[in-house]
């Protein structure tokens, strides 16, 4: 539980490699705050890491230990702020997804390209590279390709709000997203997102746990909904998702890997829906899904 976002963080910095293993990036990924990937000159790979002021470093190693995870060496520095999202800002080169160019907003000028540009406020929960993340804009821009046009669309578990930017992009004014997460930060983080990207009138977010709040209820039924999560909460809430989309609808279901992929599918077929594409990237599964 984070208990001090707006101030003071730790920031944990490895040493650079010429490629990180996969298992240490998802352990990072998952253990910490927010977490950034940038590029040395050479081109070795720097892995950072930012946690609240009550890091606990002794649980951090222990926790590595049990999974065996090979930690690399790292230096600690405390970053003194009274509010680390803002004025420690994870820097990370433009990257392309999909049909998307997603960069940074300490990049002064767009970044020339022929793709949608998404401009991001890299902090809590961002992962643009993630496995997940690539599959889920891609689903997106596959269904745009399809003819797809969904009005109304929830984003279940929005982090910085990157999908329900990149639906927004793909689908207009005229589309509503409702976008919501169990924490707070990432909230706010979805806001500044739909700001900076002009998307604020597209864009609403707000707290919720899960489908039951009345901001969630009141904009349903869906006709897509986009659940990046994981895959035990994906399974537990198969039955919200089925009664909150439109007969016809679309779910793009990611956050498992290939050992759970037959779960989560299966939890989502006994409830009505059929599979209708399955993307993989390494280990990383995603799912369209339809009612």
């Amino acid at each position: 539980m984070i208990e001090n976002k707006g101030g003071s963080c730790w920031q944990i910095k490895f040493k650079p490699q010429e490629e990180y293993e996969e298992k240490l990036t998802n352990f990072i990924d998952d253990y910490f705050t927010t977490s950034s990937l940038d590029y040395c000159d050479n081109g070795n790979e720097i892995l950072s890491a930012y946690a609240d002021i009550n890091f606990n470093e002794k649980d951090f190693l222990t926790q590595a230990q049990q999974q065996g995870v090979s930690l690399p060496e790292y230096e600690k520095t405390l970053l003194e702020s009274q509010n680390w999202l803002k004025d420690y800002v994870i820097k990370f080169p433009p990257v392309e997804v999909a049909d998307f160019l997603i960069y940074g907003i300490h990049e002064k000028e767009t970044p020339q390209t022929n793709k949608i540009p998404l401009q991001i406020y890299a902090a809590t929960a961002f992962g643009s590279e993630h496995p997940t993340t690539r599959s889920c804009l891609q689903a997106l821009c596959d269904l745009k390709q399809k003819g797809i046009k969904p009005h109304k669309i929830l984003d279940m578990g929005t982090g910085s709000g990157i999908l329900s930017l990149g639906a927004a992009k793909l689908f207009g004014s005229s589309a509503k997203i409702t976008a919501v997460d169990i924490d707070e930060e990432a909230v706010i983080v979805t806001l500044q997102n739909a700001a900076t990207n002009q998307e604020e009138d597209v864009i609403h977010a707000a707290v919720s746990d899960g489908y039951k709040s009345d901001f969630v209820q009141n904009n349903a039924p869906y006709d897509l909904i986009l659940s990046n999560i994981l895959a035990r909460p994906l399974i537990e809430m198969a039955p919200d998702l089925y009664k909150t989309l439109n007969q016809g609808g679309y779910a793009i279901l990611s956050g498992f890997v290939e050992d759970q992929k037959d779960w989560v599918i299966s939890a989502h077929e006994q409830q009505g829906l059929k599979l209708i594409k399955l993307y993989q990237i390494n280990d990383w599964c995603a799912a369209v899904m339809e009612k």
